[in-house]
């Protein structure tokens, strides 16, 4: 008797619930989306489905994905006790009174228990330390959700027990196909009322939720319970109610986690590309979401000389004016001079010839660092005033160091570096002005032999 009211109040919470809680989908066949986690004939669907799920799970990834719904479904495919705990809302006491129940359960009834945490990032690392042995001794199977980098944000030792699982934005059928399964659900969704959503407005909610279904559903939600029904008891979604029910899209942008890194990445990664207008795109998704404009005039200066460097010497000049400029002129005109730094990389030769420095390092590091030359050591001890210059003029010192400018090309060959280490580390790509230092080099090397 218990059961039936309690099925019957889940049933009633659920009626009054948000249309993305309604619907949201209860078994592995109606899931939509992350099928390189959960796509047939995968290793978690499989453990799944045989309900052989023994070890810790970190499910990551933006909101919307299907984190929590996948945990949803492994505590309806389960015999094992599940338990759901929101790291927002429960501290080290609640999850001490879980772990107990947990241990008693399992000591009495020979049951184990699914821990589902949701939300886990937002747990210190006390916190996170608490669930630990448990998690070790296998009272309980964690199941952790969380929108941040679990390598990063949960402790080490919990990931190192745990199997990580990166889900990934919807793509616009997946969205569409939630939507569409929304509006034909009779028991939860709208599929009792006549709704009608014209093409242009399902379009226009799939591209603007961005992958997130939930955002998605809730759009839909919003459009349909704020349309009347015509005279024929019809609710007609048009263009013009799509676009009110989702008009901009909030973006995701953390600026300490993944979609800070994942967004700076594909910054740098267009300008090095030579793609002026993707530059910009993530340059504008930086700005708007309130990214510190220093941060992005940093990168410009590093990707002048890493990405850029001696292929065209101006670069650094152009980000560097840009950079005072903007300090001067502040925001928001300011962002003409940073897209005027970006577009300047983004369309100049490449060339990471620069590099040739860390190569150095990797030698000095490995090798250690060799004797100077003597030809190359200090002679300030030795030689003073007229003598020193004298000795500077001339063609060649005592110690054997030939003065460059003593010689008509301002060059002559002599050795630079201790005995037994091999050079060659800077290689210029030959664009831009590299095109004039490798014909330098080589009408040097010419002159040598």
């Amino acid at each position: 008797m218990d059961d039936l009211f309690e099925h019957s109040r889940q049933e009633q919470v659920r009626r009054q619930a948000p249309l993305a809680a309604r619907v949201r989908p209860g078994t592995l066949e109606e899931f939509v989306g992350q099928d390189h986690i959960i796509g047939p004939g995968r290793l978690l669907r499989r453990a799944i489905e045989a309900d052989r799920l023994f070890s810790s799970l970190i499910f990551w990834g933006p909101p919307g994905t299907g984190k929590t719904t996948l945990a949803m479904i492994i505590a309806n495919s389960t015999e094992r006790h599940f338990e759901t705990m929101s790291a927002v809302l429960a501290g080290v006491a609640d999850l001490r009174r879980t772990i107990q129940e947990a241990r008693d359960r399992l000591g009495m009834y020979s049951q184990h228990t699914i821990l589902f945490v949701d939300e886990i990032h937002r747990w210190n690392k006390a916190q996170q330390d608490a669930l630990l042995p448990h998690v070790e001794d296998g009272t309980i199977v964690l199941v952790g959700a969380t929108t941040e980098n679990p390598y990063f944000e949960v402790i080490g030792p919990l990931v190192s027990r745990s199997r990580i699982f990166r889900f990934e934005p919807l793509n616009g059928g997946e969205v569409e196909a939630v939507l569409r399964r929304a509006l034909e659900d009779s028991g939860h969704g709208y599929g009792e009322r006549q709704v009608r959503i014209s093409r242009a407005a399902l379009a226009h909610i799939v591209r603007v939720a961005g992958g997130d279904a939930r955002d998605a559903l809730n759009a839909l939600e919003l459009a349909v319970e704020s349309t009347a029904p015509d005279e024929d008891g019809a609710i007609e979604v048009t263009l013009e109610v799509a676009e009110d029910s989702i008009q901009q899209r909030a973006l995701r942008y953390d600026k300490s986690g993944d979609q800070h890194y994942d967004t700076v990445s594909a910054f740098i990664k267009s300008v090095r590309g030579s793609d002026p207008d993707a530059a910009l795109y993530w340059l504008a998704k930086m700005m708007i979401s309130g990214e510190d404009p220093r941060f992005v005039v940093r990168r410009l200066y590093i990707l002048a000389a890493e990405d850029i460097g001696l292929a065209d010497p101006k670069a650094v000049q152009v980000v560097d004016a840009c950079a005072r400029a903007f300090e001067w002129v502040g925001m928001p005109e300011g962002q003409y001079h940073l897209a005027m730094a970006t577009l300047y990389l983004a369309t100049a030769p490449k060339s990471n010839g620069v590099g040739a420095y860390w190569r150095a390092v990797e030698e000095v590091r490995e090798q250690g660092a060799g004797p100077v030359p003597p030809n190359l050591r200090d002679k300030s001890e030795v030689f003073r005033g007229a003598l020193r210059e004298h000795y500077e003029r001339t063609m060649e010192s005592h110690d054997g160091y030939k003065y460059p400018h003593a010689y008509p090309r301002g060059w002559v060959r002599q050795e630079y570096l201790p005995e037994g280490v091999d050079a060659g580390w800077f290689e210029p790509k030959g664009h831009g002005y590299e095109k004039e230092i490798i014909e330098r080099l080589r009408e040097m090397k010419q002159e040598e032999e």
